[in-house]
């Protein structure tokens, strides 16, 4: 596993309440920081944030920040300089050394906040309290302050102590079951439910609301972002499906969107490849079946079949396998260009990173260091292509020049 690249541990509700270095990665280097370019303002320009460190989520929504345009001040760990930063999760932040363990340290914290909008913490709840870097402690310095809380089950209930990581956060919300086929065991999508769309992204909601109230009223507020809490909004829809009738819970691999039906799968080609066909409105599916010869095999005509009808799905499977399994990518790939049937080649992650598309849009960015990464997103205004990532620091680079601006402020 990569360098910070793990789900949460301190960030899940497994980090003591005085090591703040419990989850530093392995060392391995990047080389130098080069000296900083000036970017573009960002619309969060103006926006300091203070990232108590961690790995996973919360170093991933301080992420999303800094692309917006934030000022991001990671505090690391003296015992970890000359080890990295997460090349991708750290990008666009400052890095300055605290030891939690010192009074000093936890005074640095607490002068940086004071001049903070954002705080953002993973540790286990009640671990900032005890080391004097709560919210009432900090927000006794600066009332406006907006302190966001990332764990994995949350500030309060009986498992708001219980060390975990995203597989279990989504296996303990019921939303584990429903991934995977339905003669298979259940499958999990890496950690991106738990630990980023559920934790990270929905923890960057949580403290862009808080500080658009904070900017109107002058009052700051905790985010209580719990992974479980993320996880289980994800699956909202199901859940409305559910109550009109159209998914059952207890169906895995046998619903809609879940493999199983046949007009939305993944499947196998000729030459071992992947072909993924989502075509679940009518006039996709039509595209989809006349781009295949299909019409005429159809167990109704094609203008009265309702595909979505859970007793056609054998028979429409039946016909749709055999023929993109006779086929190669390649085949399929030319034969359903400029057809609108919502079908595409599954890309490995270096074919992505080539494919038309994908290069025009400017998906991927290269920073300074040479390191490949998804570039920062949204997109704002119709500009063309977002501005290359800035290269994350080494640990303690900027931690001179923040004391500067701090002695600076004082005077």
């Amino acid at each position: 596993m990569p360098p910070g690249a793990g789900p949460s541990s301190a960030g899940a509700g497994s980090a003591s309440a005085d090591d703040n270095d419990a989850n530093r990665a392995p060392a391995t280097s990047y080389g130098t920081n080069p000296a900083p370019t000036t970017p573009s303002p960002g619309m969060l320009a103006g926006v300091r944030v203070l990232d108590l460190g961690g790995i996973g989520p919360g170093p991933f929504a301080t992420m999303m920040l800094a692309d917006l345009g934030a000022e991001v001040i990671r505090l690391d760990p003296p015992t970890s300089i000359g080890q990295p930063m997460n090349p991708v999760l750290d990008r666009g932040k400052r890095s300055v050394t605290a030891d939690f363990k010192t009074a000093e340290g936890i005074a640095l914290a607490k002068a940086i906040a004071a001049g903070s909008d954002i705080v953002v913490e993973g540790f286990r709840p009640g671990a900032a309290e005890r080391l004097g870097l709560g919210p009432d402690d900090l927000r006794a310095l600066n009332p406006a302050l907006v302190y966001g809380r990332i764990t994995g089950y949350g500030q309060d209930g009986p498992k708001a102590q219980k060390a975990g990581h995203d597989l279990g956060y989504i296996a303990s919300t019921g939303l584990l079951a429903q991934l995977g086929r339905a003669d298979g065991p259940p499958q999990f999508p890496a950690n991106l439910l738990g630990d980023f769309g559920g934790g990270g992204m929905l923890l960057v909601v949580g403290v862009l609301a808080g500080l658009t109230h904070a900017r109107a009223t002058g009052e700051g507020t905790v985010v209580d972002a719990a992974m479980v809490d993320g996880a289980n909004l994800l699956y909202a829809m199901m859940h409305g499906f559910a109550a009109m009738g159209i998914w059952r819970h207890d169906a895995r691999g046998r619903n809609l969107l879940d493999s199983g039906a046949p007009f939305y799968d993944v499947y196998p080609t000729a030459d071992g490849r992947h072909l993924s066909v989502a075509c679940i409105e009518p006039p996709f599916f039509a595209a989809f079946v006349r781009a295949l010869d299909l019409e005429d095999d159809l167990p109704e005509p094609l203008g009265t079949l309702d595909h979505w009808n859970p007793q056609h799905w054998p028979a429409l499977r039946a016909l749709i396998a055999p023929a993109i399994a006779a086929r190669s990518l390649a085949e399929l790939d030319d034969l359903f260009t400029g057809v609108d049937a919502c079908v595409e080649p599954v890309l490995t992650m270096a074919e992505a990173k080539h494919d038309e598309h994908n290069r025009a849009r400017g998906l991927f960015a290269t920073d300074a260091a040479g390191v490949d990464q998804p570039s920062p997103a949204p997109r704002f205004g119709g500009t063309s292509a977002p501005e290359p990532p800035r290269r994350a620091p080494q640990i303690g680079d900027d931690t001179a020049a923040v004391a500067a601006e701090l002695s600076a402020d004082r005077t």
